[in-house]
């Protein structure tokens, strides 16, 4: 056994309240009315903290790292054979089939920008506007459709049926679809789209950056063709990300970044020029010296998540999810976004707004007087927000920006996220802190400071 993947072999700890560990735990930060709390992480959506589990087997891996794919000395070796176990680490907790590809990129934006940069030509792209920026925005140089936002599951796949029917039917076309979306928390009929896709002859990727931390994904159960996601929203450090699904396209595409790691041969033409035989492997795509500790730290994720029983950790945040929602409802000032309903499943996110209230107001008040790290603004996903709220985009400020003073209608929304780590109390002082805020109201003066609020001096 190999000393670096000694805490790989440990079985997953919780907490008392059923919480995988997490970093930052134990962090305690001032409050302005005096004396300090323990911090409350509730913004996973953004980013998750990442388990100590994670950090455990990378700084064990540390003192072994060296330069992979690069070198014939016995630390590359070590931490190229890291490097592709890795891989094959994701593609076990993925389902992956036989012959698709895992590809490590720097995040979900990444990926699915790689995925634009390798469609084929006069490729046909479908997307919901409803579509966080990265799985929006990435296919503007595809012929692209953008479909309205439905308000039903069954809504969701006629609307896709319809547009699907609707194109040519002899050149390629890609479905990009949410699992579980970032604003509202709610999960995309996906297993049901990919059908619909599938039967018009078209592929479809998942945008599973807030489903696989909440919920297993498996490629071959739900039938998609590609999925991406972050390790940082996986309870990974920063700085890498997956694309995982069908070779062909990535095989015969040219490489997304040009350069070493990504040729298998190069050599000078007779008119002088340079000739490039690419490799056909993940390599192809993944050109310079790869992110190998965040390969690792995914795949210790994986690891950690699957060793755990997602049937615990489901439940568990489902509890959580129950806790929050029931609060809330006990608060008529509060008004919880939601695109399918009360009923729909849903993991551990929720967007809303406060009647008499800034957003930005709002969530500087519960962190700077309860400690509590939430988010507000559009949540780089305006078109929904926007919809959801009814809003005018001549009028919503930028993207975290209150539009207006302290105390106003707000435009923007605030959003609470949390999952495996999150301690009972965090959500029971959540929900305290905002029936206090709505019918005490903050006990501190806020002012506007470079597009936020912040507490005043």
């Amino acid at each position: 056994m190999s000393v670096f993947t000694a805490a790989a072999d440990q079985s997953v700890c919780r907490d008392n309240s059923g919480a995988l560990p997490v970093l930052g735990r134990d962090v305690t930060v001032p409050l302005v009315t005096g004396g300090e709390v323990t911090y409350a992480a509730l913004d996973y959506a953004a980013s998750a903290p990442a388990l100590q589990r994670v950090w455990d087997d990378v700084a064990a891996y540390a003192p072994y790292y060296g330069s992979v794919h690069r070198g014939a000395g016995y630390l590359s070796q070590l931490s190229t054979d890291l490097f592709e176990n890795a891989r094959g680490a994701v593609a076990d907790f993925l389902g992956c089939r036989a012959d698709d590809q895992v590809v490590f990129t720097r995040s979900t934006t990444d990926s699915l920008n790689l995925l634009a940069r390798v469609l084929p030509a006069d490729c046909q792209v479908f997307v919901f506007e409803t579509e966080h920026h990265a799985s929006l925005l990435p296919w503007q140089d595809a012929k692209v459709t953008y479909l309205n936002a439905p308000r039903t599951p069954r809504q969701a796949v006629e609307t896709l049926e319809r547009a699907l029917a609707d194109r040519d039917p002899h050149g390629p076309a890609l479905v990009c679809v949410t699992g579980a979306s970032n604003v509202t928390g709610e999960l995309w009929p996906v297993r049901e789209l990919a059908a619909a896709a599938h039967a018009h002859g078209a592929r479809i990727v998942i945008d599973a950056a807030q489903l696989a931390p909440h919920h297993p994904v498996d490629i071959r159960d739900l039938d998609v063709d590609w999925v991406a996601f972050s390790g940082h929203k996986l309870y990974a450090p920063f700085g890498s990300g997956v694309l995982a699904g069908r070779a062909d396209w990535l095989r015969t595409a040219e490489p997304y970044l040009a350069g070493g790691g990504a040729s298998r041969k190069v050599t000078r033409r007779a008119d002088g020029g340079v000739a490039v035989e690419w490799h056909e492997s993940a390599a192809r795509h993944e050109a310079g010296s790869p992110n190998v500790i965040g390969a690792y730290s995914i795949a210790s994720a994986c690891r950690a998540l699957t060793e755990a029983g997602w049937d615990g950790l489901v439940a568990r945040e489902q509890h959580l999810i129950a806790e929050v929602r029931a609060g809330l409802a006990e608060v008529p000032q509060v008004k919880v976004l939601s695109l399918f309903g009360d009923d729909a499943p849903r993991v551990g996110v929720i967007s809303f707004v406060v009647e008499g209230w800034n957003s930005s107001h709002f969530a500087a008040a519960l962190s700077a007087e309860y400690g509590i790290g939430v988010r507000d603004g559009l949540f780089c996903a305006h078109p929904l927000v926007r919809t959801l709220l009814g809003s005018d985009p001549q009028t919503q400020g930028e993207c975290g920006a209150p539009e207006a003073a302290p105390g106003e209608k707000s435009l923007n929304a605030i959003r609470v996220s949390f999952g495996a780590g999150t301690p009972d109390e965090h959500v029971e002082r959540f929900v305290r802190a905002v029936k206090e805020l709505v019918t005490v109201g903050a006990k501190w003066t806020y002012r506007t400071q470079e597009g936020r609020c912040v507490p005043a001096a």
